[in-house]
């Protein structure tokens, strides 16, 4: 980065923040509509910021707050990070996706095709949950310990997964039939604690290698 330059990253919640929806002039039914994500994408790219970060929770506060605001609905960020990847030309994209509740293999290749239909402007936040485990099959949200412990494994093979294929894997040599250069494929081969993962990862190695993972300092 070059002196006297730095770096603006727009945090975007789901939705209008709080009241925001009850001002006269904000429009109703933003939380539906694609549109106004995409305008908002291009406006901060049109204002030269770096990057569009998104949260997200995996369930809803059964409390008073539900009827209040409209915090308690979203879109997955990893649907609409793509929608917007099409719709801008240079903003990263940085979508959040938890390690308590997905499984390595699916987050590194959701990233690594993110990358690669962005031109190389994908961004993970890496969260492992405030809560959400009534929604996947689980009594009680996983303790704390618990949910870092296995962070740090997944982290781990989603990053040994984005190396699998070398920057020139892909030779593609007509005269000679061959597509692919053997030797620089990597298979991954994990076995840890949390997870037992043999890969390779299905997907090319993406512009940045490895999308940019990034973590919300009041995580």
């Amino acid at each position: 980065m070059s002196q006297g330059q730095f770096v603006l990253g727009a945090f975007i919640p789901g939705t209008l923040s709080g009241s925001a929806w009850r001002l006269p002039e904000a429009p109703l039914d933003t939380f539906r509509q694609l549109e106004h994500y995409q305008y908002i994408a291009r406006k901060l790219e049109a204002g030269r910021f770096h990057s569009l970060f998104f949260n997200d929770t995996l369930d809803v506060k059964l409390d008073l707050a539900l009827q209040r605001g409209p915090n308690s609905v979203r879109w997955d960020p990893l649907i609409l990070a793509p929608a917007l990847a099409a719709s801008t030309r240079h903003i990263g994209l940085i979508a959040t996706a938890s390690s308590t509740y997905n499984e390595p293999y699916n987050i590194a290749r959701k990233f690594a095709a993110l990358d690669h239909l962005s031109g190389g402007r994908a961004g993970w936040n890496l969260v492992t949950s405030l809560g959400g485990g009534e929604n996947f099959n689980r009594q009680e949200h996983v303790e704390h310990d618990d949910r870092y412990a296995r962070a740090e494994e997944f982290y781990d093979v989603v990053s040994g997964l984005w190396d699998s294929w070398a920057d020139d894997a892909f030779v593609q040599d007509k005269a000679s039939g061959t597509w692919l250069d053997i030797d620089k494929l990597h298979v991954l081969n994990h076995q840890g604690e949390h997870f037992q993962v043999r890969g390779p990862l299905n997907v090319a190695r993406s512009p940045q290698g490895h999308p940019v993972v990034a973590q919300a300092g009041a995580s």
